[in-house]
């Protein structure tokens, strides 16, 4: 029990140590796990720790990663991603395979250790890279998603990975490990036996079993988990429900493993089929906690499992193997993402994403040595190229984040437009708030001059013939193109809080007779633009917060005029008190710590609510249902 304490408590200090550190220093959470396994493998050395079994265990993260993936994904979302799957996931991995090999032949290789050792390093890593898409908001993106389509494919290539891997033994290592095994028979047949209920099937018989597993699967999330978390409710107690979730996926995965097939493949088809159960937030929210821990306790055993002694041998060499694969990657995933047509900032995002080995990798190098096909000499080589090239990825996506990004936002993915035609409105930004505005326009005959930064944005919108300009709206020389000086109104409706305020400084003071209008992000937002010079600002989520609030008043049995007095009464004086803060506002200053400001607050906030109140009970008095 104390050994087990001890370890805990090893690896929970680490973690906390370390990656609040990475992340403040801007590495990221998976960098931060790496560097504390790192860390802590002296302790671990010393302490005879069995780094491998912990491994084998953490993994379980990675199912349960891919189980909450599946939950995000309708099955018609994952038809729609299939040319990608298969395009660009089966480009990936035979191509991959085949140069990893070819090099590994021309190294002195059999063809069989070659084609085994392309198989372990076509992978790459789920865990990192949706980790850390996941955590820079990019999964959405079509360089995420693009990403995503390879890893799935990946993780479904496995299964005949592990099929064909034992058919590729050679003669002499096979007769050195059976030697091996008898001679150390006595002393490990009380460590038990694995279960399996494909063992001596024949080739059709494991199919059948194969196909039923998949079935089981089906049946469970798509008739099973209703009735089984009603059943559950009836308890009323939330660690049931956890317990619960546990169990589904944990059953699962434990059914693909018995019919020899990957955990993650099982949970994340578990979590497809969930995708539109009402217990799908419940099950997210139950399971992400264990999700977390455990994929943080993974990289951390990867860092700490990096033989130092072998590498310190071997330094150059694993260095430079390392780098060469993952420049090989890079180079394929490269030619894949032109051909595919991922455009910008995407390509890069893709190309250097998924360049490292993946951890299925520890998992196949493992399995090639137990079936005799790789040489354990050139495997414990082989798992610290895959370490390694994990541990440097952290790397590429600061490369990315840092360096490649930037060029991309400062506008050399694609031209600026000519702007050929000079309306009394010009719209900055054409998405979620810009977009209605134009439409409302489009719709009533007046016409605007629209300018947005996204190519991917402009591109849709050609599909339904709406003319728009690629351009930084920021821009002033691109603003007296588009006719600033004769235009009455300009919208700006961009998604960046600062460049929003920037813009508005500059047409407030150069170009006063321009009516703007601008997006704000949120209150404190509204008394920058105030303090810029724009007196008409729109909070972007203030009107449809007024709108629920009336229904809510509706909900209760009040009329719908007295709900839209009641709705205004609000809007009145919420302005009222926004002008008068805004005047005493100072630009730069953090309200919280503003003293002076937050007093001021406090004194006042109290007379404008007791009047609110007063109004509201006016206008409901004795008329309420």
């Amino acid at each position: 029990m104390t050994d087990f304490l001890l370890l805990a408590f090893i690896f929970m200090a680490a973690g906390v140590i370390a990656v609040p550190i990475a992340s403040r220093l801007g590495l990221g959470s998976v960098l931060g796990f790496l560097i504390a396994g790192i860390a802590i493998s002296p302790i671990l050395a010393w302490l005879h720790v069995d780094v491998i079994s912990i491994q084998h265990f953490a993994e379980f993260g990675v199912v349960m990663m891919l189980f909450l993936v599946g939950l995000e994904l309708e099955p018609k979302l994952l038809w729609s991603m299939r040319h990608k799957l298969l395009g660009l996931g089966g480009g990936q991995v035979g191509l991959t395979t085949v140069a990893v090999a070819g090099i590994t032949m021309a190294f002195g290789q059999p063809w069989t250790v070659a084609l085994a050792v392309g198989l372990v390093l076509a992978l790459s890593s789920t865990a990192i890279v949706l980790q850390t898409l996941g955590e820079k908001g990019l999964m959405k993106s079509d360089g995420g998603q693009s990403s995503f389509s390879v890893l799935l494919f990946q993780d479904i290539a496995v299964i005949p990975m592990l099929a064909l891997v034992p058919l590729l033994a050679m003669p002499e290592l096979a007769d050195a490990l059976s030697h091996a095994a008898e001679a150390s028979h006595g002393a490990e047949e009380d460590h038990g036996t694995s279960i399996s209920l494909v063992d001596g099937m024949p080739g059709w018989g494991v199919a059948l079993v194969t196909l039923g597993a998949i079935l089981g699967v089906y049946l469970i999330g798509s008739y099973l988990t209703g009735p089984i978390f009603r059943f559950v409710a009836n308890a009323q107690l939330r660690e049931l429900f956890v317990a619960t979730a546990l169990m589904i996926v944990i059953g699962i995965a434990l059914l693909m493993t018995l019919v020899g097939l990957s955990p993650a493949l099982g949970t994340f088809l578990a979590g497809v089929v969930l995708a539109n159960s009402e217990y799908r937030h419940e099950l997210e929210s139950d399971i992400d906690p264990f999700k977390g821990l455990l994929l943080g306790l993974f990289f951390m055993t990867v860092g700490a499992g990096i033989n130092f002694a072998l590498l310190f041998d071997n330094v150059w060499i694993i260095f430079g193997l390392t780098i060469g694969l993952m420049v090989l990657k890079s180079v394929v995933l490269l030619c894949l993402a032109i051909i595919f047509k991922i455009r910008g900032s995407d390509r890069w995002l893709f190309s250097l994403g998924l360049a490292q080995a993946g951890e299925f990798g520890f998992v196949l190098l493992s399995f090639t040595v137990a079936n005799a096909v790789i040489p354990s000499e050139l495997a414990d080589r082989l798992l610290l190229v895959v370490a390694m090239s994990m541990l440097l990825t952290p790397a590429l996506f600061i490369l990315y984040d840092r360096v490649i990004a930037p060029k991309f936002i400062s506008g050399d993915e694609r031209e600026t437009d000519t702007i050929d035609e000079q309306n009394h409105v010009i719209i900055a930004g054409h998405g979620r708030v810009g977009g209605i505005v134009a439409r409302m326009l489009r719709g009533t005959g007046v016409p605007a001059t629209v300018i947005d930064y996204s190519s991917q944005q402009l591109d849709m919108l050609k599909k339904f013939r709406i003319q728009a300009y690629y351009g930084d709206a920021t821009r002033p020389d691109l603003l007296h193109a588009a006719g600033l000086h004769d235009a009455k109104v300009l919208v700006i409706a961009i998604d960046d809080r600062d460049s929003i305020t920037e813009l508005v400084k500059y047409v407030a003071h150069h170009h006063p007779s321009v009516h703007i209008i601008a997006r704000a992000v949120d209150r404190t937002h509204v008394y920058d633009l105030w303090n810029a010079g724009c007196r008409d600002i729109i909070r972007e989520s203030y009107d449809s917060s007024l709108r629920m609030g009336k229904s809510t008043f509706e909900a209760l049995g009040y009329t719908t005029d007295q709900a839209e007095q009641a709705k205004e009464a609000f809007n009145e004086i919420d302005r009222r008190s926004m002008i008068a803060l805004a005047k005493h506002y100072e630009p730069g200053v953090d309200l919280a710590n503003n003293d002076q400001f937050v007093s001021m607050v406090v004194d006042q906030i109290e007379e404008w609510e007791k009047e609110l109140s007063e109004r509201v009970k006016h206008i409901l008095k004795g008329d309420a249902a």
